[in-house]
């Protein structure tokens, strides 16, 4: 059965991703998933953050936050209730876990890289294309980093993307936009590296359990579709 945007089952929306496009982020990447679209900086700050110091801890640090504009859904959300947004501050943390599983914190020396994702437009799989254009602009910030010699060693270890997968009317499908997303009988996501190893799964029944099965298929699906964004990563940044 062909989806509402007549994609075959493990066919992916069109991606595109653009470097450099803030001009003081030491890292940046808009990338556009569909009707998604993310706009990823990283900005650098030459010390670890306050706890590592307190504790007297070794290396530099990750982190990032995710966000969306008051209009990037079909119904305006106010600025006070998307500051007070427990979603956000979850989706917040994925992407920084996504991030640091890649990343030698000793290697990257005492400096933190901070990646804000701030969704332009959202339809379905914002926090997917938040990793998947965050790992490109913290590459961009790890470079500058390289240049100006602040850190000695490429401190990222391999490639990182995420992708969406899910049961919609009965069958497994890739990169589920909105209105697929908002009526799947299962809804998952997929954290993948380039050496096809998981960083996180995500999965919900939305309507009822699912089988094994239905999730090895749907890891398959994931990995495929991880190793093209991936891909797309390695041409932009070449």
């Amino acid at each position: 059965m062909l989806r509402p945007s007549l994609r075959k089952p493990t066919q992916m929306r069109p991606v595109s991703m653009e470097t450099m496009v803030n001009k003081w982020a030491e890292g940046s990447c808009l990338i556009k998933i569909g009707g998604t679209t993310v706009l990823c900086t990283a900005s650098v700050e030459f010390a670890q953050p306050i706890w590592k110091r307190l504790q007297h801890k070794t290396g530099g640090w990750v982190t990032a936050e995710y966000s969306m504009l008051p209009r990037a859904n079909e119904q305006r959300k106010s600025r006070d209730a998307l500051a007070n947004d427990k979603r956000s501050a979850e989706i917040s943390r994925m992407i920084g876990r996504a991030l640091r599983s890649v990343v030698d914190l000793e290697a990257l020396g005492h400096n933190t890289i901070t990646i804000d994702c701030d969704v332009i437009q959202g339809d379905g799989g914002t926090r997917c294309a938040s990793i998947t254009g965050g790992f490109v602009a913290m590459v961009l910030a790890v470079r500058k980093l390289i240049e100006t010699e602040r850190i000695t060693e490429n401190p990222v270890r391999e490639h990182i993307a995420a992708i969406s997968a899910g049961l919609w009317n009965n069958e497994l499908i890739l990169d589920l936009d909105y209105e697929e997303d908002s009526t799947a009988e299962i809804d998952a996501n997929f954290i993948v590296t380039e050496s096809g190893r998981f960083v996180e799964i995500q999965a919900t029944g939305e309507q009822h359990p699912f089988e094994k099965s239905q999730l090895a298929i749907m890891m398959d699906m994931a990995t495929d579709g991880a190793h093209k964004l991936i891909d797309l990563q390695k041409q932009v940044l070449s």
